[in-house]
């Protein structure tokens, strides 16, 4: 009797290394680390939606406050989020996976303008290259983030 409960038990925790494992196997490159941006002043985690896409929000400002408060959204066009903060803001939106390393589809908000641009991001290894674009993608600007220790 008590084999056979172990067995079970042994069985159980096989279960649960197998599922954790392959769980981790689903996880996407992009969402198991934080991002620093092309200047190291913010940190970004990308995570995948309830609807299958990728999102990035800013989880970390190397200076998260400015005159004793926190930093806000000041340059928004829609001034109902202009006191929204920066810190939790969500700059990464809508991106589907496109083959191993592509993502496409999205678009990233730049808070020091205030501007949306069309974004594709590729992933390589410890970096991603972050283009954002007007138009084509031919015109554009890559800024390439790093991962964070």
């Amino acid at each position: 009797m008590i084999r056979q409960y172990a067995s079970y038990l042994l069985l159980g925790f096989c279960a649960l290394a197998y599922g954790s494992k392959s769980a981790l196997a689903q996880t996407d490159a992009l969402e198991r680390n934080l991002w620093y941006n092309d200047e190291k002043t913010a940190k970004i985690q990308i995570y995948k939606a309830v609807d299958h896409k990728f999102y990035g929000k800013i989880v970390w400002l190397k200076t998260p406050n400015e005159n004793g408060k926190p930093r806000t959204d000041i340059h928004n066009p829609d001034k109902k989020h202009q006191n929204d903060a920066l810190l939790g803001l969500v700059i990464l939106r809508g991106f589907e996976k496109d083959g191993e390393n592509g993502y496409e589809g999205g678009t990233v908000y730049d808070p020091k303008n205030g501007k949306t641009y069309k974004c594709i991001m590729t992933a390589k290894g410890d970096k991603v290259d972050v283009r954002g674009y007007v138009g084509f993608s031919l015109i554009g600007r890559t800024a390439t983030w790093t991962k964070a220790e």
